[in-house]
């Protein structure tokens, strides 16, 4: 059944989730000697892999439209479930790299909270100011980590748009003429996706520089 794009709407309920449970979790996971630094560390990584997931699968989503507007005989219902299932797919994606995303965020500011109370808690001086400037540089590398990656995720919206117009057009008019004017759209969505796939890669190396910065 075709389903608007709702991948937003999961994220919302994440982070309800980790409001309600986090100083739990937290708890649990400094009790295995897991700090919130190393759980920063993890959500990036998984940001990062469903980053590069969802990029192979709007490829593979373009793929089919492509298949789909050199149609030229054959069954027109085949056609329209194959670019459904990948537009399903694709927004099953975008549902989790925004997932992915706002769990990254979440622990961050838990981290950078809980640092910046704990400058207090220095009796030198110096320490305390070498502490800070760490914290100001992991700061300033992790805000250009999240602006690259809600880039991405914001590239996302106009392509799953795009898909879930032309799928919706192609279930209510399932012939020839149908698919002549959705490859009016093909030059359109191709552009669309390759910026989606470039800003995707752009945050992945954001994230994979930020990972290694931490781990250093």
């Amino acid at each position: 059944m075709l389903k608007k794009p709702i991948y937003l709407a999961g994220s919302v309920l994440v982070l309800v989730l980790l409001g309600g449970c986090s100083s739990a979790y937290y708890k649990t996971m400094e009790s295995m000697g897991i700090e919130k630094r190393d759980i920063l560390v993890d959500r990036v990584e998984e940001a990062r892999d469903a980053q590069d997931s969802a990029s192979e699968q709007f490829a593979s989503a373009l793929d089919q439209f492509r298949a789909t507007v050199s149609f030229d005989g054959g069954d027109l219902e085949e056609v329209y479930d194959r670019l459904n299932s990948e537009y399903e797919s694709s927004s099953a994606e975008a549902g989790d790299v925004s997932e992915r995303i706002d769990a990254v965020e979440s622990v961050a500011e838990d981290l950078f909270n809980e640092w910046e109370q704990e400058l207090e808690q220095y009796s030198r001086a110096d320490m305390r100011r070498t502490s800070a400037s760490l914290l100001k540089d992991t700061r300033t590398r992790y805000g250009k980590l999240m602006a690259s990656m809600r880039r991405a995720e914001r590239s996302m919206e106009p392509v799953l748009e795009a898909f879930h117009d032309q799928v919706l057009f192609l279930k209510h008019n399932l012939n020839a003429r149908a698919i002549g004017a959705l490859r009016n759209e093909l030059d359109s969505i191709e552009r669309d996706t390759a910026n989606l796939i470039e800003q995707m890669q752009k945050a992945i190396a954001e994230a994979n520089a930020f990972i290694d910065s931490m781990k250093s």
